[in-house]
């Protein structure tokens, strides 16, 4: 059972989809329509807390001191092409799948309310599950393109058809589906040139970076940086890295709350994992080659975005740039190749997914309330809703790197491993990053005060009530995540610090003559 337990965690949120199209049953005709959408939104969300403690299971069948991927399932798929259905899980992917389990149901119960179409909303939101988790999950690499292009398709419909300006949201999602499709499109041509060049049989992840680590590097020095290249547009536009981030803002913004989560949230991180998992093991040389380069626009994109962020009136626009700044962290750990940076950048990508998750949640709540997202129709929220603003407050300061939250420890560990690295001019580039988190204080902070304290100067304003009961089990748990995340960081750490290791070794090995 437990080989296949990754498998039902990919497809039980499909089975969810199609089970909400079962309203043809004789035992549904009874409903009215009102009712109908009713029995949706409990049908999904039944199936999304299912899956999530079905991930729980993986804990304790996890072993942290284990070397390579667990929880293994390797069957032939398209044999002519030397495609498996090969899933495993290791220290990398292990909170990512659960960080995916965890924010779905979230998704839910903050957008219960749909304006139309529920069902398909809900559809779109249960695929999206499947395919982000099949990302995080697939050790062949055209499963793991397959899966990788999958998560386009319901995110370009959730923007497009359930954005928040119906003047705005069809280009927006036309702009987020030629970008992620354009710099998938490169990465299919990298896993083809790998697999032509490397010499391997299959597509398999393992065989490959395997013949890579015992012989050194299989691809024509030629051919290793365009291949590298490849890879690497198609991660770096789906993180979004600095400058290839134009997609980020509309999409972002337009996006219902649930797709401004599961963007932030997880999609950003398939980017991330990607150069994780594909470019630093398959191509190390090159990876070093290019440090500075990637760790010079990782910067700019860290100072850049908190900038943007400071003149933002825009509450979910400002959230959006600030995202846009922390992944510049996440980028900046990877090509520093230490174990700190690089275990900070997955702490960070676990933080970054928790903080700016809820800081979008928070965002949609007074904006379902106001009907507007201006920072400048609010004020006094700490009076009229003091629930709402201390896990505001919580969620905030821990997207600004407080101690003991969880935004502290990633940072920390990503500009320690930064300032220790070998990279050349990376002492220059910690510092700098630093410079990042001292601006993200300043319009954090500058948000927190606008919007939670000071008088209620606008009449609307003291008609809001505080939490409901849905609202607090959507924003509770991302609080007291976000704590523990801060309390006890090696709970999570210990788990991926053996698969951090490999992967710094694959880069920083002396490569055979």
């Amino acid at each position: 059972m437990e080989s296949y337990l990754l498998t039902v965690l990919i497809f039980l949120p499909l089975i969810g989809a199609a089970a909400l199209w079962g309203h043809s049953f004789f035992w549904l005709k009874r409903f009215p329509l009102e009712k109908l959408r009713e029995h949706y939104r409990w049908i999904a969300l039944g199936f999304a807390v299912v899956n999530f403690l079905l991930s729980l299971l993986i804990l304790p069948r996890f072993n942290a001191a284990a070397s390579g991927y667990q929880l293994e399932i390797n069957k032939p798929w398209i044999e002519s092409l030397g495609a498996n259905y090969h899933l495993g899980i290791d220290g990398i992917s292990l909170w990512l799948v659960l960080l995916t389990t965890f924010l779905v149901p979230i998704c839910m119960l903050v957008t219960w309310i749909v304006p139309h179409n529920v069902r398909a909303y809900l559809t779109t939101l249960l695929l999206l599950e499947t395919s982000i988790i099949g990302v995080f999950v697939s050790l062949d690499m055209l499963l793991f393109y397959l899966f990788f292009e999958l998560t386009i398709i319901p995110m370009g419909f959730m923007i497009g058809v359930w954005g928040a300006e119906r003047e705005k949201r069809v280009p927006a999602a036309t702009k987020f589906f030629i970008f992620t499709v354009v710099g998938s499109l490169f990465m299919l041509i990298g896993i083809i040139g790998v697999f032509y060049y490397s010499g391997a049989t299959t597509f398999d992840l393992v065989e490959i970076t395997r013949k890579i680590s015992e012989n050194g590097n299989l691809l024509p020095g030629k051919w290793a940086f365009w291949l590298w290249l490849a890879f690497g547009l198609g991660f770096f536009v789906k993180i979004p890295l600095w400058p290839l981030h134009a997609w980020l803002p509309d999409a972002y913004v337009q996006a219902p709350t649930s797709g401004s989560i599961m963007l932030a949230g997880v999609m950003a991180k398939m980017g991330a994992y990607g150069l994780m998992r594909f470019n630093l093991p398959l191509f190390p040389e090159v990876s070093k080659q290019l440090a500075p380069f990637i760790m010079a626009l990782a910067v700019i994109g860290i100072i850049y975005g908190a900038l943007i962020a400071m003149v933002q009136t825009d509450l979910k626009r400002l959230v959006a740039y600030s995202s846009l700044s922390h992944m510049g962290f996440v980028v900046l750990g990877i090509f520093a190749f230490t174990s700190q940076s690089l275990q900070g950048s997955l702490y960070q990508m676990l933080n970054h997914g928790i903080s700016t998750g809820a800081l979008f949640v928070c965002v949609a709540l007074i904006a379902q309330r106001r009907q507007t997202r201006e920072i400048s129709e609010f004020g006094g929220m700490a009076i009229q809703m003091p629930g709402y603003s201390t896990a505001f407050m919580i969620i905030a300061f821990s997207s600004l790197g407080l101690p003991l939250l969880s935004g502290f420890i990633g940072e920390f560990l990503i500009l320690l491993g930064t300032f220790a690295s070998p990279v050349p001019y990376a002492k220059v580039f910690a510092v700098l990053g630093a410079l990042g988190v001292v601006l993200s204080a300043i319009y954090i902070l500058w948000k927190m005060q606008r919007v939670l304290f000071g008088a209620i100067t606008k009449e609307e304003n003291k008609q809001l009530g505080d939490l409901t009961r849905r609202e607090r089990l959507a924003l509770i748990p991302l609080v007291a995540l976000a704590i523990l995340m801060g309390v006890i960081p090696m709970t999570f750490l210990q788990a991926t610090d053996r698969s951090i290791n490999q992967v710094r070794d694959a880069v920083v090995r002396i490569s055979p003559k």
